[in-house]
């Protein structure tokens, strides 16, 4: 592609959006460029920021006049460089920050419809004033917007209770591309229907399709009253099979529980000694912590007291301490929410984002760490995060003194490989939550069943042959 046909859909799109809707100041433009975990860096001359849908949708069809691929783009928290340009300067960026509006509200009927910049934590608040609840929370609220949660299909803390985007989603406003035939333009599927059977299920689609199909503008959202009480507890445990059994007494005497997050004792140590301001919620240590929040109308610090000594008397947990305050719950978590920067400041790592059947994720834990150990002297493997949907972030940090680089492109390659042959091994998913972007595209080409990625690639030759939307990732 010729830079003249991006210079040229540049001064066209000035036109459209006025001067805030176009950023082309190498300095403004150059925080975009990489991924929140600085794996991937690209170029973009610069970055388009409509404000409405029909903007939205003016930007499309001048993309697909000149030629000119887009990369959608949120909070840019994304974890495997989806919303990340590639390094030929040919691709722009769109951003949806400017889209921020929460369009309509009903307490009664339980929904919202909010645009794709909307963030999460202010939907939250909003939420809040109505004496609602939207229930999916991460550690990257504040940046996260819902055009990306909604695009990446996320999941977060309370999976286990609510399920992930895709269970919280009503519908879906998105501006699609050109077919062979010149036909795209505004999918309007917002409506909240509990039943329509018109064939395919177009919004569904469009959810964990990482922008390669087209642009979500907003989404019908489901809400939730309030919570009338919640208590959390942080508790130590032998290993994850014992984890899993207190898990299962939980949830067999109560359907209150909203998360049970597994930590390793590693895990923790290295959030504290890395995160300031944390401590130790119990006195000894441990050789596994869980994070359990049950949500009540009311007392729910007493039921999960009720809980915490039936586990303890039956030897299912060796100490537990349970949050007499607000404050105290939020350093709970905060615990919890800071391992993956504490991972991050302990040196070069790779990250996996896996999940395996419930009852088989405490012996592929175990497992599958010695096997890593084992096989590449020196590394650590360590895993974390939601045992109760078979969800772990799955570490394996380089040998102390590693070089970042080299590591990452040797054994720290290798490594995820075999990670990734384990998980498939065992009927599992090598994305549970995260996407798949630019960083797992070869391996979900190298692992998937033929018959999977002849679908995914049908699918996106027929939405977007002129391959326009979000190219170079997923498929």
């Amino acid at each position: 592609m010729a830079a003249s046909q991006v210079d040229k859909m540049i001064a066209e799109a000035r036109k459209l959006l006025g001067a805030k809707g176009v950023i082309d100041d190498a300095g403004d433009v150059s925080p975009w460029l990489t991924d929140w975990r600085g794996r991937y860096h690209g170029r973009s001359a610069a970055i388009l920021s409509p404000s409405t849908t029909e903007e939205v949708a003016a930007v499309v069809a001048l993309s697909a006049e000149h030629g000119v691929p887009l990369v959608p783009q949120g909070g840019n928290t994304g974890m495997v460089g989806g919303a990340t340009p590639d390094d030929s300067g040919t691709q722009l960026i769109l951003s949806l920050r400017r889209m921020n509006r929460v369009r309509h509200l009903d307490p009664a009927a339980g929904i919202a419809v909010v645009e794709a910049g909307v963030i999460l934590s202010d939907f939250h608040a909003v939420a809040a004033e109505h004496g609602m609840r939207f229930p999916l929370s991460l550690a990257a609220k504040g940046s996260a917007t819902i055009g990306g949660l909604v695009s990446t299909n996320a999941g977060g803390t309370q999976v286990l209770r609510f399920g992930t985007m895709r269970a919280l989603v009503h519908g879906v406003e998105a501006v699609l591309p050109p077919n062979r035939q010149g036909e795209g333009g505004v999918w309007n599927g917002l409506s909240a229907l509990k039943k329509d059977n018109r064939g395919y299920d177009i919004n569904q689609l469009l959810i964990g399709a990482e922008g390669t199909l087209g642009v979500v503008t907003a989404a019908s959202l489901k809400l939730f009253p309030a919570v009338g009480d919640r208590a959390v507890a942080w508790i130590g445990v032998d290993d994850p099979d014992a984890a899993l059994v207190l898990l299962r007494r939980f949830q067999g005497r109560t359907d209150g529980i909203e998360s049970f997050e597994l930590v390793p004792a590693d895990s923790m140590a290295l959030v504290l000694r890395h995160i300031p301001g944390t401590r130790a919620p119990l006195a000894d240590a441990h050789p596994w912590m869980v994070l359990v929040e049950l949500t009540a109308d009311k007392d729910a610090a007493t039921e999960l007291e009720a809980l915490v000594a039936e586990g303890y008397q039956d030897g299912l947990l060796r100490d537990a301490a349970i949050a007499t305050n607000e404050a105290q719950a939020e350093a709970f978590w905060r615990l919890r929410e800071s391992v993956p920067e504490a991972n991050r400041a302990a040196g070069p790592a790779i990250q996996h984002d896996i999940s395996v059947a419930v009852d088989a994720m405490p012996r592929f834990m175990t497992e599958a760490a010695r096997g890593i150990e084992q096989s590449f002297p020196g590394t650590m493997a360590s895993s974390f995060g939601h045992l109760g949907d078979g969800n772990i972030h799955f570490h394996v940090r380089a040998p102390q003194g590693a070089d970042a680089e080299a590591w990452r492109a040797g054994d720290g390659l290798a490594a995820s490989r075999m990670v990734h042959d384990l998980v498939t091994a065992a009927g599992g998913s090598i994305s549970a939550e995260h996407g798949i972007g630019q960083m797992k595209r070869e391996e979900l080409a190298r692992l998937s069943d033929p018959v999977r990625m002849s679908v995914l690639r049908a699918i996106k030759a027929a939405l977007d042959p002129h391959n326009l939307m979000n190219p170079g990732k997923l498929v």
